[in-house]
């Protein structure tokens, strides 16, 4: 496998904190291609052989606004327990319900525009219904639950501007964890 070359913004870049614009469909030639790029690295990242021979960290998901395009669509590659990837391509995602019930990640959120360790709980709805658009413009909806629910929110956020770290209180990083659960 050959590894994109994709720019992945730091935290520091101003742009991570902009909200991103919706797409207009039919998504162009360079949009598809980042697309793809992005499914490409993110696989990469999680099969060790490929990780190490790249020096890369290891990601589930991933915004467009990561790589500089202020448009609401995002990726995740989710490797399955047969090595094969589940894809999960996200254009213009809107929030229709939630459960009440919040979970967080138990050693804590990464990601791949956070180049440092961050101590801390964040927040996250266990269950979740989505709508959002295919790469070929037609309107889907989704439940997703879980993992899939946090990345889900996760990338959500940075299409909103937001990233993980907002939203872990600086003064008590483990606050309310005894209402949540933990996966």
């Amino acid at each position: 496998m050959l590894l994109p070359d994709l720019k992945i913004l730091d935290e520091k870049d101003k742009r991570l904190r902009q909200k991103s614009k919706d797409v207009v469909f039919p998504l162009s030639n360079n949009d598809k291609k980042m697309i793809n790029d992005m499914l490409q690295y993110l696989k990469m990242s999680q099969i060790e052989e490929e990780r190490n021979k790249y020096d890369l960290r290891a990601g589930w998901g991933m915004s467009a606004v990561q790589l500089g395009n202020l448009k609401r669509f995002f990726v995740i590659a989710e490797e399955l327990d047969d090595h094969s990837f589940r894809d999960y391509i996200v254009i213009n995602p809107e929030i229709l319900s939630h459960s009440e019930e919040l979970i967080y990640v138990g050693e804590g959120e990464g990601c791949l525009s956070v180049n440092r360790e961050v101590e801390g709980i964040v927040p996250r709805f266990a269950r979740m219904t989505v709508k959002y658009y295919d790469i070929n413009g037609n309107e889907k909806q989704m439940r997703v639950r879980e993992d899939i629910s946090i990345a889900f929110q996760h990338e959500i956020d940075h299409l909103n501007g937001i990233l993980f770290v907002d939203k872990i209180d600086p003064k008590n990083p483990y606050k309310n964890k005894d209402y949540m659960r933990e996966i």
